[in-house]
């Protein structure tokens, strides 16, 4: 008997070790959860700071019953995207026109130009606030007010410049590059697959014929031609017609008055001063804010990577 309970393994070191390894796993598992709880706090904290700055750097000017004159800035290239969207400055010319204290609308103007889709959505809802709340708008051209920005600043009632601003390119451009010639000669061969015979005409690796030339044009030209009858109906008979007006030439600020493509010089101050006669000038400019603009560049990915890092945390953590 003693000699098979001295052949009986001792297990009892064993237990030991599998109360260890239990208990550190535990405590493993601890850790894990506090520091996922950690970085839980951390991404509230953040997405809290975000939305704190941009609520803090929201514009500061709010609308007054007061008479005033109604300032929206326009600044930088004209497209979907930033500060000069259509959204962004239809949303400020619905509260400027909104306010009853608002006596007129200034356009401050200081863009190179851009898309004529966003510049055409604005051109129009600018003549239909006009015809609505009966409030005159004026333009107030900074450095540029070219193409696009001229597109609409041609829906203002009237359009002040600085002698020195550069006014007009009243055209419209398609632009690429083709490398047909320098893959010839360096040995490279195109492999694009279509489904239309006409689907790759803009890829710059693939050469374009005739046809396709002449629709691209044919369809620049309707454009423009778009553009001419906004800028005629918006100016009117002060037009001083030239073989050049509509050539895409720009001119000067100068120049531009007596062309008739401006009505004189003047400033936002002078404007609302001397025009409107409501010296108070309120901003009714919408700006992107920081969590706008921190939305827009991490996009939908921060917002996944965020959800999932959240239901993580809060999976493990049940």
């Amino acid at each position: 008997m003693n000699s098979e309970e001295n052949k009986r393994p001792d297990v009892s070191w064993e237990r030991q070790t599998l109360e260890k390894l239990a208990f550190a796993m535990v405590e493993e598992q601890k850790a894990a959860r506090r520091w996922r709880s950690f970085w839980r706090f951390v991404l509230l904290l953040a997405i809290g700071a975000v939305v704190w700055l941009g609520m803090a750097q929201a514009p500061s000017s709010t609308p007054t019953s007061q008479p005033h004159t109604a300032l929206i800035d326009i600044k930088g290239e004209i497209g979907a995207e930033g500060d000069a969207s259509a959204g962004n400055i239809i949303d400020s010319l619905r509260a400027a026109f909104e306010d009853a204290g608002a006596m007129a609308v200034i356009l401050a103007i200081d863009s190179p130009g851009g898309s004529p889709v966003q510049a055409g959505l604005i051109n129009d809802e600018i003549g239909r606030l006009k015809a609505l709340h009966k409030k005159p708008v004026y333009a107030v051209v900074g450095d540029t007010c070219a193409s696009a920005a001229y597109y609409i600043a041609a829906s203002a009632d009237e359009i002040y410049v600085d002698k020195a601003s550069i006014v007009g390119s009243i055209g419209v451009l398609m632009d690429g590059f083709g490398f047909t010639g320098l893959m010839e000669k360096v040995g490279v061969e195109r492999r694009l697959l279509t489904a239309g015979s006409n689907k790759g005409f803009l890829d710059p690796f693939s050469p374009q014929t005739d046809k396709q030339r002449e629709h691209a044009l044919d369809m620049l030209n309707e454009i423009h031609q778009q553009f001419i009858t906004v800028v005629k109906n918006g100016r009117g008979d002060r037009l001083k017609e030239t073989p050049d007006m509509f050539s895409g030439l720009f001119w000067s600020g100068a120049q531009s008055i007596k062309m008739g493509l401006a009505d004189g010089l003047g400033s936002v101050d002078y404007v609302a001063r001397d025009i409107v006669k409501a010296e108070e000038i309120v901003d009714y400019t919408r700006r992107e804010n920081v969590a706008e603009r921190l939305a827009k560049r991490f996009g939908a990915a921060f917002a996944q990577a965020t959800v999932k890092a959240l239901l993580s945390s809060q999976f493990v953590l049940r």
